[in-house]
């Protein structure tokens, strides 16, 4: 028997259970500040630009054209603006804000959904489940903040996938369990609170998120009055945070990365959505449910199973495909990790589908999840500081690529695997040039880096 076989037979025998316990199984205190910076900067990094990375989950691609965002607008205009941001598959939270933080396709770090099973141990993980969140086992690839710790460099995490996990067994110095119930203005201010902190034990690498506007699109839909306040509410968090920089006297030495894992569309009123079980018999079989995807995984390997689902599906759907792993788009990266589904159903964008006619329920007012070829699945990408080149309007990048960006800003040491190119976001990244001249440089306020040279043909080839 696989370990695949193993672990869905485990999983249908009633064997694997999601629990709801908010323990942790963190390493030690003492384990982590050992391999991690121990909260004190080494003098090399003291001596480094600060990088505060925020993501606006859901936020669009078009979103800043389409509604006022004055303070995101102050951001572009004395940086860099992308043209969108091209998600990683699939297209949600997990996968692309770990994409985000690694370099690397989901393939690679793991987290090939939100929801999936490890063969290796019998388990599921889930994005609602604080006991696998905080499993480190979950996680591969090494984090930003994981090679910021390393190399005696302090990061900070207000909210990140897979900071709330000491992934190599490392964590950030400063780093905090996701409550939404928190405010984005607390977020903020607490962000404000460790730039302030003195140089030694200052974070040169802070993390921060909010989720209002993916929240908002999906219960009220992306157009709807209700998420253009939202994206007015983060715009004005991030105007408190402009705001608050301008205090510091080390302002001109923060850079500010502005993105989002993936954008946010509507579902079309017809036809009605593709109904699974009226093809295909779903026994021994746990779903996934999304709208705007439909994962199978079986109980057991069955090749000629699952074969025979993908061809009654594409023979019967005008609105959709259904694919193999090993069939899906080459640029889609479904390698074959085995956390993948066994089928992977995926509609037209704004077409749903679902498992039985009864889970209606899981369709809400927008979502995201399908291929990430669709525009509306993109997301948005602005940059600006003493590390950034201003005025350069990019095309479309991938969200891969902001990885090398960010160790060339923090001028940091490169992982030995990634499937970023540093290439791609190169000519954006100051090497120097931007650093102003006289008082403010000769003391220390305000220095820049030249970027770290990287081999932009290097490949992650881990499985």
């Amino acid at each position: 028997m696989t370990q695949k076989s193993a672990v869905r037979l485990g999983i249908f025998a009633g064997l694997v259970l999601l629990l709801t316990t908010a323990c942790s199984h963190q390493p030690a205190i003492d384990e982590v500040i050992k391999k991690g910076s121990g909260g004190v900067n080494s003098a090399e990094q003291q001596a480094k630009p600060y990088l505060v990375l925020i993501s606006l989950d859901g936020f669009r691609w078009d979103y800043m054209d389409r509604y006022p965002t004055p303070n995101m607008d102050r951001i572009a205009a004395k940086g860099s603006k992308a043209e969108r941001l091209l998600p990683v598959f699939p297209t949600l939270t997990f996968p692309n804000h770990f994409s985000i933080a690694t370099g690397l396709y989901p393939t690679h770090h793991g987290l090939v959904a939100n929801r999936f099973p490890d063969p290796s141990r019998d388990m599921w993980f889930s994005l609602g489940e604080r006991e696998t969140v905080e499993d480190p086992q979950f996680y591969a690839g090494e984090p930003i903040w994981v090679t910021a710790e390393t190399q005696g460099m302090v990061s900070a995490s207000f909210y990140w996938v897979g900071s709330e996990a000491a992934v190599m067994g490392v964590s950030p110095s400063h780093w905090r369990s996701y409550d939404k119930s928190v405010t984005g203005e607390t977020r903020v201010d607490q962000v404000l609170t460790w730039l302030a902190e003195p140089e030694p034990v200052r974070p040169h690498l802070i993390t921060l998120y909010f989720e209002d506007v993916d929240d908002n699109s999906h219960w009220y839909g992306p157009d709807s009055k209700e998420n253009i306040e939202a994206i007015k509410r983060v715009d004005a968090y991030i105007g408190r945070l402009l705001n608050g920089l301008q205090t510091l006297p080390h302002a001109q030495q923060v850079n500010i990365i502005l993105l989002s894992d993936h954008g946010q569309a509507s579902y079309k009123d017809n036809p009605e959505p593709f109904i699974l079980s009226d093809h295909a018999g779903l026994e021994k079989t746990m779903i996934i449910e999304g709208g705007s995807y439909l994962f199978l995984h079986f109980d057991q390997e069955n090749p000629k199973r699952a074969s025979h689902i993908v061809e009654t599906v594409n023979q019967h759907w005008q609105h959709g495909r259904a694919y193999l792993p090993g069939d899906t788009p080459e640029h889609w990266q479904v390698g074959d990790n085995p956390r993948y589904p066994d089928v992977i159903l995926i509609p037209k964008a704004g077409f749903a589908v679902l498992s039985t006619a009864e889970k209606s329920s899981y369709l809400s007012k927008g979502d995201h999840g399908w291929a990430p070829d669709d525009p509306d699945m993109h997301g948005f990408f602005v940059a600006s500081g003493p590390n950034i080149t201003p005025g350069i309007s990019l095309g479309p990048i991938r969200s891969v690529d902001v990885h090398p960006l960010m160790l060339g800003i923090l001028g940091l040491n490169a992982p030995d695997n990634t499937d970023g190119d540093a290439g791609s976001l190169a000519r954006i990244l100051g090497s120097g040039e931007n650093c102003a001249p006289g008082s403010n440089f000769s003391s220390g306020l305000y220095k820049c880096y030249p970027p770290v040279i990287w081999f932009p043909d290097r490949k992650n080839q881990n499985q």
